[in-house]
This record gives structure tokens, C-alpha cells and sequence, in this order.
């Protein structure tokens, strides 16, 4: 029986955001940094990688650990992180893994027979004099590569953009020959940073970080990180390294701009910065971005959702769902864990996970899970305060008429549940102290159709929601 696809697709106690989405031999290739659940930094763990079969994105398989942070001649006593990467299949047939290491402004280049075996340290993008890229006078800082191979030849695009930071003009493109390290054409920039976007009509959504590079048809996409962190942005040209246009915001992970089912203004989710790139599997295209937990900027998780082209090549915004990767609505019966949540806030409204330094404070929910990083523990719900709520999205609902919670913690009050985020209660279910999961229920009936699921708890003191049951 094939499962359905759900956000995050990934165990939920696996964090590997930055995701970098990749067709090879009818597999679909995931690759990413690599975060530590309760982590005090970005990426402290080595490279993994998750693959599914191409027909079958709800089926994901892990492929292990395919490169160690300490494979860097830079890095051998382990003191550096492993930022995002990516990765091109070769003209030798080969795959070549690109990254940077977190102190240090130069690309490596690991190399391996598959896509998803051991990677071997390869070597460092160079000038054709044996300067490496990154660190001859006038270079800019590398940062968060994407490449593209056409030909014999790889384009590849990097940067980190700081907002008011003008020793940095934006992301670069850099075009390197059949050897994989070697410069053709010297880096140039194609979008700006904030302090060089007037007139340029990336206002508002200058470049920040995290390019990623796709061709659909004759034209290049470049998505982006803007600086506002939480939306990946794009740009399109019919040229890979010159005359990109901004087209718009591809997704964002607190759902800003949408108001397909809330005021546009309003964050759904906790946000910070975000990174991915799109894949077409199928004939269906694919946005990869991540999401932040534990009520930290540290312990991201990837999550990917359907999108659509309009005739003109442009991509209208797409929510932040549960049932994205499924491609439709999940079965509205049974039992459904709560860190599936992919809307989570409360009467505070508060756009950036990190806004309170690298953690949030008290005041707000967070998704979670006990025990250690690599513990295979089921993630849940932390911290629901009095107004706090959690909403799924898309369930196909017939016939429910209970609905069940498992709850824990030092709270007395109740859950409403709502197919609107703030529509009218359909009814509730008490809660009450207890220091253990235990099962509450209650006689809700649910109209048939195809909704979204909202639990707000009304009360005191503080419950964690562990997952939620569908009954007829």
C-alpha cells in the first residue's frame, strides 16, 4: 500500500532543510545541510541524502551519510559546518557535489560514481592562474552553490547579501569548464543585493542567500532567498548568466501574501530564512522549501508542495499545506500526528521564528520531540497556550462525527475545532491535567468535503498536542 504524502515528508525526526530536489535514473534525489534537532548552530551535522522513486514521492528512502564534513582538506579537525550544497550530474557521467564550509569563502567539490554513494573529496573552483574563486582581491564571498550543467560546460551561482551590506552586490553566476573546477568566465551578478536594486524592479525582494538554478523550456529560473528570508522569490531570463527580470514570490514559510484563506498580511507560521529549489517529476513541477521547529532558527525540516506555470512562464504562490506532497487532500479518517501542523500561531501574531535572538521565548507553540538529535521520536506539539492554534491542511472529509485528541501537561481547558482559522467552532473537547499522553473525545461532526482542520486551545496553564483522530 503506497502512503500518502504529507509536510514534512521526511521522518520527523530527520532535519535536512535547504533541500535541493534532483531527477536521476527515474529517482528523485533530495540534497540538503543537515541540522540537529535542539542544535545551538545551522548545519552541525555531515551530509545525507533521501531519495523516492519518481512515480512515488510519498515513499521516501534513506540513502545514508554521503560526505563528512571532515572529507574537506579545509575542515580535518571537524571545526567547520557543512552549508547547503548541490548537485550536478558531470560529462563523465559522473555526480559532482558542491559546497562551501561556514568559515571560509571558497566552493569545494566532492565527487561520486552515483547519486547517492559515498562522495570523495574532488577539489576547489579555481581561476585558470590556480586562484581559487572566493579569494582573489575584488572576489565576493561564496556562498550556498547551485549548479547547472549544459553541455560541457557547469553554471554556477552563488552569495550571501546581508540587507544594507554594500562590499556585496548580489547573486553571481560563474561559468566553469569540463574539468568542474575550472573558471571560463569570470563571476557576474545577475540579482541584486537591497543596496543596488533601485530601478532594477527587485525592490522589496532583493537577493539575500540560497540560489538555486532550473531550465523549463528555453528559459532559466533562479529561486531565491529575499531579505525578508521567509519567501523564496524568482527571476527568469532566457539567458543563464545575464538579463534576469523578477517574477515573483514562488512560496513563503509563514504563508505571507496569500489570502486564499486569511488576511495576506497575517503569518500562519513561525518563519525565518528559507531555501530550495523546483524539480519536474511526471510533468509536474515541484517547490522544495524548508520550515523551522522547536521554536528555533536551528532545527529546520523540508517540505515541498505542487506548483503551477501560467502561459507566460510565471508561477503563482502556493500555500504552505500538510496534503502538498500528496497532490490532493488526505483521507479525512483516522489517526493523523501533530507535527504535521503547517499552520501554527496565536492572538500574537509574530512573523520570524528567530526574532527573539536564535530561539523564541514562552509565549508561543512550537513543534518538537523528546529524547536527542537521531532518536527516532515521534515530533509533537509543545507549549499550547490559551489561544494557541494548530491547523492541517487538506483533508477530504465524509461522515466524521468524532473527533479525539492525545494531549499532555499541566492545562485545564478545552479544544475547538474549526475548518477556518477563525470561523465558528463546530464544538470542543475538555482537557484536563495529566502527565502522561491520554485520549480525550468528543461528538464533532465535520461537514463533508474537502477542508482544513484548526485546534485552538482555550484555557490554562500549557498542553502539548500529540495527534488528532477522525471518526464516522
Amino acid at each position: 500500500m503506497i502512503k500518502q504524502g504529507v509536510n514534512p515528508y521526511l521522518p520527523s525526526w530527520e532535519y535536512v532543510p535547504d533541500g535541493e530536489p534532483h531527477l536521476f535514473q527515474d529517482r528523485v534525489y533530495v540534497y540538503g545541510s543537515h541540522d540537529r534537532f535542539n542544535g545551538h548552530a545551522f548545519c552541525l551535522n555531515d551530509y545525507v541524502c533521501w531519495s523516492a522513486p519518481a512515480d512515488h514521492l510519498t515513499d521516501w528512502r534513506y540513502e545514508g551519510v554521503i560526505y563528512e564534513k571532515t572529507n574537506d582538506p579545509l575542515n580535518q579537525d571537524g571545526q567547520m559546518c557543512l552549508y547547503a550544497p548541490d548537485v550536478t550530474l558531470g560529462p563523465d557521467g559522473r555526480y559532482y557535489l558542491y559546497y562551501v564550509l561556514d568559515k571560509v569563502s571558497v566552493v569545494s567539490v566532492a565527487v561520486c560514481d552515483t547519486p547517492a554513494g559515498k562522495y570523495e573529496f574532488y577539489g576547489y573552483v579555481r581561476y585558470a592562474d590556480g586562484t581559487l574563486l572566493g579569494e582573489r582581491g575584488g572576489d565576493q564571498p561564496q556562498f550556498d552553490p547551485a549548479v547547472l550543467l549544459e553541455e560541457d560546460q557547469v553554471y554556477l551561482y552563488t552569495g550571501f547579501c546581508a540587507k544594507g551590506d554594500r562590499t556585496r552586490k548580489g547573486a553571481m553566476a560563474t561559468v566553469i569548464g569540463p574539468d568542474m573546477l575550472t573558471i571560463k568566465e569570470e563571476p557576474v551578478i545577475i540579482v541584486p543585493s537591497e543596496p543596488f536594486s533601485e530601478g532594477t524592479g527587485f525592490e522589496g525582494h532583493e537577493f539575500f542567500e540560497a540560489p538555486s538554478i532550473r531550465k523549463r523550456g528555453d528559459m532559466y529560473y533562479v529561486v531565491y532567498s529575499s531579505v525578508v528570508m521567509h519567501e523564496l522569490c524568482y527571476a527568469t531570463s532566457h539567458h543563464p548568466t545575464k538579463d534576469f527580470t523578477y517574477r515573483g514570490v514562488i512560496v513563503s514559510n509563514n504563508d505571507l501574501h496569500i489570502d486564499t484563506y486569511k488576511p495576506a498580511d497575517k503569518p500562519t507560521y513561525y518563519g525565518g530564512n528559507n531555501h530550495g529549489g523546483m524539480v519536474e517529476v511526471n510533468e509536474q513541477w515541484y517547490i522544495f522549501y524548508h520550515r523551522h521547529t522547536n521554536g528555533t532558527s536551528f532545527s529546520r525540516q523540508g517540505c515541498f508542495e505542487p506548483i503551477s506555470f501560467l502561459e507566460d512562464g510565471t508561477i503563482p504562490q502556493v500555500e504552505i499545506t500538510t496534503s502538498g506532497p500528496n497532490c490532493g487532500p488526505l483521507i479525512g479518517q483516522g489517526e493523523y500526528p501533530t507535527y504535521l501542523a503547517c499552520n501554527l500561531f496565536t492572538n500574537i501574531d509574530e512573523q520570524y521564528t528567530g526574532s527573539f535572538g536564535a530561539w523564541m521565548d514562552g509565549r508561543f507553540p512550537k513543534i518538537t520531540q523528546d529524547g536527542k538529535d537521531g532518536d527516532e521520536e515521534i515530533g509533537y506539539i509543545a507549549n499550547m497556550q490559551d489561544s494557541a492554534v494548530a491547523g492541517f491542511k487538506y483533508f477530504h472529509c465524509e461522515g466524521i462525527k468524532r473527533v479525539k485528541i492525545k494531549t499532555r501537561g499541566y492545562a485545564r481547558g478545552s479544544f475547538e475545532v474549526r475548518t477556518d482559522w477563525n470561523g465558528p467552532s463546530l464544538g470542543s473537547i475538555p482537557i484536563d491535567f495529566t502527565n502522561i499522553w491520554t485520549t480525550y473525545t468528543a461528538e464533532i461532526a465535520i461537514p463533508d468535503g474537502d477542508h482544513a482542520l484548526y485546534f485552538q486551545y482555550k484555557g490554562m496553564g500549557n498542553a502539548s498536542l500529540a495527534s488528532f483522530t477522525l471518526e464516522s
